[in-house]
């Protein structure tokens, strides 16, 4: 292995990278980024990771979650609320049922670029470069708009620093009280079509309230009642962004990359001789590795020895897409090698990406049923291999979009072109994340009594 540095990644192949013009200009961009302050801070970071050493170890639960992929035009106060708020109401609820702490990161304050699978776009006979995400080029579709531009980094950044001071106010302003937040899901029971499934549940959390309360147990006195910890997490796709905001822990002396608490590495990029895990074995970042069913347990085997020589758990999350009809076959596998190595991580389900349809409109879109199915497969296959399922990895979004179908509101596929505002991938909206949370409880709850 050679000596890391936090340029070394230059030296590698590299893929799902905008082809700029000037690129001088680049540079003079990820020169002036260098010198701005971090977003997040190395002790923060630490503290992610010591809370995921605790998900791998079965002692939590991660819930990550947020929008494919942040925008430019979209950028506002109540946006980010919403996202938030409805990331701590499925904490909540999966808390109460998993009796573990929930660990909440959310995918936001820096979550601008996308992957593709083709450089380019065609639509009415027109081929154009294809929109890689609002920190390179805009998803309107004509010439202009797709050059890929380099100014776009720094509005970036800055979107991403406003973003993350409201959620630091919103975490520890009292947006966060405990007693709040189940308030807010009360509202969504009472309106919900399930609502008998779900009302035995609000009334224990509301027991279990009222005897905190009994006991002495409130908010002036306990902190963790009205405040909480939420992280923030991006693909680490631009590396010439990642390495101008990574800085060297002067207590330490190790790198981190301050753009996000956590980093993780797409499906499309995992590849070991590659650039981006050159860039992400050297930051001492908690990393996730996206999992798919082109997957092969020695290819997995050797990420970890590169991204994790020491086996840290914590360091590590396995981000599981395989689809609703293979997460069975084609992850089982994986969890057994990993098992078998006596590697730490923690496992993660994404069963968002791997459950992309088009409906008949023309729409791309996903079934919350097959989302649900996906979680399912994934907490049977850990059951059957004595392994912990530690967590979720959903695209989300707080607002009332109409982009998957189904769940106890039935949105149906002629109901999509109502509210349709994803510029890439299709997202729960917040009543269909809820529900998820609640269907997933009982899952949690199985596995919890499993292991007992």
């Amino acid at each position: 292995m050679t000596i890391w540095t936090p340029n070394s990644w230059r030296n590698k192949p590299i893929v799902q990278q905008p082809a700029y013009a000037d690129l001088e200009q680049v540079r003079l961009v990820e020169q002036q980024l260098g010198k701005f302050p971090p977003l997040v801070f190395a002790g923060e970071i630490r503290s992610l990771h010591n809370n995921l050493a605790e998900v791998a170890h079965g002692k939590a639960f991660l819930l990550q979650g947020g929008d494919c992929a942040e925008t430019f035009s979209e950028f506002n106060a109540n946006k980010i609320r919403d996202t938030f708020k409805v990331l701590l109401q499925m904490a909540v609820v999966m808390t109460f049922a998993g009796s573990v702490p929930v660990i909440k990161v959310g995918r936001i304050a820096g979550q601008f670029a996308k992957p593709r699978s083709s450089d380019v776009e065609t639509k009415d006979g027109v081929t154009l470069p294809t929109y890689r995400g609002d920190i390179i080029n805009d998803n309107a579709f004509t010439p202009e708009a797709r050059i890929p531009d380099p100014e776009r980094l720094l509005k970036a950044y800055h979107q991403s620093a406003a973003t993350l001071n409201l959620l630091r106010a919103f975490a520890q302003g009292g947006f966060a009280d405990l007693h709040q937040v189940h308030r807010w899901n009360l509202g969504f029971v009472e309106q919900s079509p399930l609502s008998e499934k779900y009302q035995h549940m609000a009334d224990q959390i509301d027991q279990t309230l009222a005897f905190m309360e009994a006991c002495g147990i409130h908010a002036e006195n306990t902190p963790q009642i009205k405040a909480t910890s939420v992280y923030t997490s991006h693909e680490a796709l631009l590396l010439g962004y990642e390495e101008a905001l990574t800085r060297q822990d002067s207590m330490t002396q190790d790198w981190y990359d301050c753009s996000a608490h956590m980093l993780w590495i797409g499906d499309r990029t995992r590849q070991t001789d590659h650039a981006h895990v050159e860039f992400l074995r050297g930051v001492k970042n908690p990393i996730g590795i996206k999992v798919g069913p082109t997957t092969v347990p020695d290819e997995l085997i050797k990420l970890l020895d590169i991204l994790n020589p020491d086996n840290l758990p914590g360091r590590i999350t396995l981000i599981a897409r395989m689809g609703a009809n293979q997460i069975t076959e084609k992850l089982a596998p994986l969890v057994r090698v990993v098992k078998s190595e006596g590697r730490h991580v923690v496992w993660s389900s994404d069963p968002m990406h791997g459950n992309t349809i088009t409906a008949t409109s023309g729409y791309k879109t996903r079934s919350v049923d097959a989302i649900l199915s996906e979680i399912k497969g994934f907490f049977a296959v850990h059951r059957a291999e004595g392994t912990h399922a530690g967590g979720v990895h959903l695209e989300m979004t707080g607002h009332n979009v109409t982009e998957c179908i189904g769940g106890a509101f039935q949105i149906t596929e002629e109901g999509l072109a109502d509210q349709y505002d994803t510029f890439c991938d299709p997202r729960l909206n917040g009543e269909q994340a809820l529900e998820l949370a609640f269907m997933i409880t009982d899952t949690m709850k199985s596995a919890r009594n499993h292991t007992l």
